[in-house]
């Protein structure tokens, strides 16, 4: 995460800066800001795992293409007999 996205999530979290600090004046603000931040991480796991999980898919695929094209040529033998 980048520094202005951390400062994004708190101004719309509700906190106040006067453009040096933030002031998390009222609890709220932080635990609004602190879910922000949880969701955001979230959001980047979520993609991390659907990547992983395209990728352990995309190569099971490649691995079983030569398996199925000599499955498929020996059907094709056997129906010629």
């Amino acid at each position: 995460m980048t520094q202005d996205e951390i400062i994004r999530m708190a101004r719309v979290a509700g906190v106040h800066d006067d453009g040096h600090w933030f002031e998390f004046s009222k609890y709220k603000y932080l635990e609004r800001f602190a879910n922000l931040v949880a969701a955001a991480k979230a959001e980047v796991a979520l993609a991390e795992a659907y990547r992983c999980g395209y990728e352990a898919g995309a190569a099971a695929e490649r691995e079983a293409i030569p398996k199925l094209a000599m499955l498929a040529k020996a059907i094709r033998m056997r129906s010629q007999t």
